[in-house]
């Protein structure tokens, strides 16, 4: 009976021990290497990240590898954000940037890696997070990481949208071209 209970204490310690271990690592990729910390608009800061991941995907030059990896990413942002939440014992603390920088990549889907696409879609990217058109304020009503992710999903698809829009459309329309 006493070797049983003594495993026991030792299995708990060790998984006790890994969630210490892991702790200052997921802080470090829920606060974007720390960019979240910065003083003065962290998300912002943060969202840089995003724009490194997309150009990275965008390097593949694959539409459904880049479509599954944005995909993937915000998958992961959702528990690393709950995660970062209990560490830091507040909701949608504004250092956990890993919502803005996981979903950024969606803002990009279909459109060409050009520094002026990039920068497009950065500054509607963060004026809609900004902002939070309907249903993105809404969504930061769910709980845990799906309300601190949620909201900048929507925005990100928005965002893809009028880049969609924009360069299709607008840009042709502005140009006098067809």
């Amino acid at each position: 009976m006493c070797d049983r209970k003594d495993e026991l204490n030792r299995s708990r310690t060790v998984v006790e021990g890994g969630k210490t271990l892991l702790r200052p690592l997921l802080l470090f990729l829920a606060t974007g290497a720390g960019f979240g910390l910065s003083p003065v608009a962290p998300g912002t800061v943060g969202t840089i990240w995003g724009v490194a991941i997309s150009l990275l995907i965008k390097g593949s030059s694959s539409p459904a590898l880049e479509l599954t990896a944005a995909v993937l990413l915000v998958g992961l942002a959702v528990p690393l954000c709950s995660r970062a939440e209990e560490y830091l014992g507040k909701k949608d603390d504004r250092r956990i940037v890993a919502d803005e920088y996981l979903t950024f990549p969606l803002c990009m889907l279909g459109i060409s890696p050009t520094l002026f696409h990039f920068l497009l879609a950065f500054g509607i990217n963060r004026v809609l997070d900004i902002l939070k058109p309907p249903p993105a304020r809404q969504a930061q009503e769910l709980t845990r990481g799906w309300g601190v992710v949620a909201d900048d999903l929507v925005t990100s698809l928005y965002t893809l949208l009028l880049m969609h829009f924009l360069i299709r459309v607008g840009m042709p329309l502005l140009l006098g071209t067809p």
